[in-house]
């Protein structure tokens, strides 16, 4: 018999996990508890916490630009130490291969590719072995989470791919060496259209797998994906990673996941997740436009519907919208003068009204001087922050 989730089950899961329900202590946890945050405008990524944790600015700052890299490099140093690397003092060893990364692309005078920068110190060709109980799991190079420590630490510069937008081979180079290379062809524009792009230019498989292949990759990002938005269709999954239907399948069939009937639809879920709670608390949420819990599902219809015209631009982008009990039930934008407005597209009685215009003051509030205009506008953010 194919387990039932009701769309009052979806939505109290969507709650706890999406973390609308109660701020949590920190950035990292955010971002962690919903895969990703998404980058593409800005400001997403402060507001997407700024909703779940109710941090400053500031706290997004250091979670960005400092504490990613002094993860990365404790986690790295951590599975050096725990495959015997360094003679008992792993930092030291890597900061000492990291040097010669450094000295290697001095050398070079140039950029040089991960293999290039490998056969100059061998050191980085050094292999850990990752889930040794998993069938997915087996030794790999260290190669590609030095590389990209080193960016993350503002220290190198990941440049364009060489041979073609198939390949998986970029350049690194030194910061002063990547801006001569821009000068002396006269290019400079261009070439920060493909600059520095610091971790967001990680490749996706290197950075979740952090060693594994590209199969074994996907299928932990499919956990990931069922732990904060299942349980859900495979056409969401497969959406929402951008696959193919044959990545998806193998991904889902690499887990130990169970069907289940979401309101009449064939849908999937991790086989030892099915604990859900009744009715979903009832939790007002402002989130920012592009913000990762509306764009987690392509089949939205079991949160949003009949709202999306309105909340959405035409290329499917959404905009600024207000949440109460798991579900959408308006938009919000900022105006001119700061001041935060919205409109509830549905009757969600007294108390429900009161908790949204509650959260719209503490949004104000935390925005102070700050003026938040989405890239992609939708036609109610459009109509309100007139």
């Amino acid at each position: 018999m194919t387990f039932k989730v009701s769309v009052a089950a979806r939505r109290g899961r969507l709650v706890e996990r999406q973390l609308l329900g109660a701020p949590v202590a920190t950035v990292s946890q955010v971002a962690q508890s919903l895969v990703a945050l998404h980058a593409t405008d800005p400001v997403t990524v402060y507001l997407s916490a700024r909703a779940r944790s109710r941090c400053a600015v500031e706290d997004v700052d250091v979670a960005l630009y400092q504490e990613l890299a002094r993860r990365m490099r404790r986690h790295l140093e951590k599975d050096l130490a725990g495959g015997g690397v360094g003679d008992g003092d792993a930092g030291a060893w890597l900061r000492s291969l990291e040097d010669g990364v450094l000295r290697a692309l001095a050398a070079r005078g140039g950029g040089a590719t991960g293999a290039q920068l490998s056969a100059d110190e061998p050191r980085l060709r050094t292999q850990l072995v990752y889930a040794p109980d998993k069938s997915y799991g087996g030794a790999a190079n260290i190669t590609s989470r030095v590389l990209v420590l080193i960016a993350a630490e503002g220290r190198t510069i990941r440049g364009h791919r060489r041979g073609g937008w198939t390949s998986g081979q970029f350049e690194w180079f030194l910061p002063e060496e990547w801006l001569r290379a821009r000068e002396k062809a006269g290019n400079a524009a261009d070439g920060a259209a493909d600059g520095p792009q610091g971790m967001r230019g990680a490749d996706p498989d290197a950075g979740l797998g952090a060693g594994l292949d590209a199969g074994a990759a996907r299928t932990e990002l499919a956990r990931r994906w069922l732990s904060a938005f299942g349980p859900g269709l495979a056409a969401d999954l497969q959406w929402w990673a951008g696959w193919t239907g044959a990545q998806t399948k193998a991904a889902l069939a690499a887990l130990p996941v169970t069907d289940v009937d979401l309101d009449g639809q064939a849908g999937v879920a991790l086989a030892d997740d099915l604990d859900f709670h009744g009715e979903p608390p009832e939790v007002a949420a402002l989130l920012p436009a592009l913000d990762p819990t509306p764009m987690g599902w392509q089949s939205r219809s079991w949160y949003l519907d009949p709202h999306t015209p309105l909340l959405f631009d035409r290329t499917g982008n959404v905009g600024p919208t207000v949440w109460w009990a798991g579900r959408v039930v308006g938009g919000w934008a900022q105006r001119a003068s700061g001041e935060v407005v919205y409109r509830l597209l549905e009757d969600i009685g007294a108390d429900g009204a009161a908790a949204v215009a509650a959260e719209a003051t503490a949004l104000e509030a935390w925005l102070g001087p700050s003026r938040v205009t989405p890239r992609f506008r939708t036609p109610l953010e459009r109509e309100l922050s007139a």
